[in-house]
């Protein structure tokens, strides 16, 4: 059988199958009907090879419909238990007066302990160069004299200053303080 035989019976069944639905009442779509006889103008022309594909095609078409008519079921039964989302609006409470205590309390912050460090510069020392360390030894940092000093706070850079001395005690006099976008970035 050729593909313009195969594909022309493809489109008798399929006539056949939607005649068949059109009228009063459908057959149940699960049990497909047995082969339809040959078309009226060629009853001789069927072999059995032909009828067994017409009966493939008719079974696919069928359980296809199937399908079909479970999805359309299925959105018919989501349609009907949707139901709209309802929201509450607070336009009016935010823009109305507001209530004696929601005035923001930020004093229960200011006893929280804090490590605050000054740092002159960096090195690395191997464990032998540290034991050879005495009295009198110079160790040489990443810093030049006269560089600012950086002060942490819990470990993480927030300002920067210049030493000095007052009543003979070290102070550090800030000089920059370290801009929000600039601690980001030294994160990365």
């Amino acid at each position: 059988m050729s593909p313009d035989d195969q594909d022309k019976l493809a489109q008798e069944w399929e006539q056949a199958l939607q005649d068949e639905g059109d009228g009063p009442e459908e057959a149940p779509a699960s049990a497909p009907d047995p082969a339809p006889a040959a078309p009226a103008d060629d009853p001789g022309d069927m072999d059995p090879g032909d009828e067994a594909l017409a009966n493939e095609w008719a079974a696919a078409l069928a359980q296809s419909e199937e399908v079909d008519l479970k999805k359309e079921k299925e959105q018919e039964y989501l349609s009907t238990q949707m139901k709209d989302a309802e929201f509450q609006d607070f336009t009016a409470q935010a823009k109305g007066p507001k209530p004696e205590g929601s005035k923001r309390d930020l004093d229960f912050i200011l006893d929280i302990p804090l490590d605050v460090s000054a740092e002159l510069g960096r090195t690395k020392l191997l464990i032998n160069e540290l034991l050879q360390l005495g009295q009198g030894s110079v160790v040489e940092l990443n810093k030049l004299a006269g560089e600012p000093l950086e002060i942490y706070v819990n470990g993480k850079l927030v300002a920067r200053g210049e030493a000095v001395v007052i009543n003979e005690k070290f102070g550090i006099r800030l000089t920059d303080i370290i801009s929000p976008i600039e601690r980001v970035k030294q994160l990365a």
